[in-house]
């Protein structure tokens, strides 16, 4: 029996899927595009190829391990470091052929939507580039669950 089936359930979500975070990438039953970024400033460029970002230690629950990380997107080259990954004080990434500033935004996209929905009172909806809307998360609407 499949949990739709069973008559004790009074309602489903699909939690994490809608957004596509990066744990979903690999499944090949649940394709949809990613939906959900945040964005952290540059506040430090230690070296030329790397910036360390603001906050930024929003690691997925479950088994830890690197698919947990937030995974930077923009700029596209950008990755995080080995040694220290997604920290909650500080995000510190290697950028090969960008040239960041000190308050540009690097771009990422949480392994899973529960520890940005946990964190952040509000999602801005954007649409062509320009924000159209904001939905409260769980936290913006007061609730916590555990």
């Amino acid at each position: 029996m499949t949990t739709a089936q069973d008559p004790s359930v009074t309602e489903l979500t699909v939690g994490s899927g809608l957004y596509q975070p990066t744990l979903f990438d690999h499944y090949s039953s649940f394709q949809y595009d990613p939906a959900l970024y945040f964005a952290l400033p540059v506040v430090r460029k230690p070296t030329s190829q790397i910036y360390t970002c603001l906050g930024g230690g929003y690691v997925a629950s479950g088994a830890s391990g690197k698919d947990r990380l937030p995974s930077p997107v923009y700029p596209e080259d950008a990755q995080l470091l080995s040694l220290e990954g997604a920290g909650e004080v500080q995000t510190p990434i290697q950028c090969r052929s960008s040239t960041l500033s000190i308050g540009d935004p690097v771009i990422f996209r949480p392994a899973k939507a529960g520890e940005i929905c946990e964190r952040f009172t509000s999602i801005a909806l954007i649409r062509n580039n320009q924000v159209v809307g904001h939905v409260p998360t769980y936290r913006g609407e007061g609730i916590c669950f555990l």
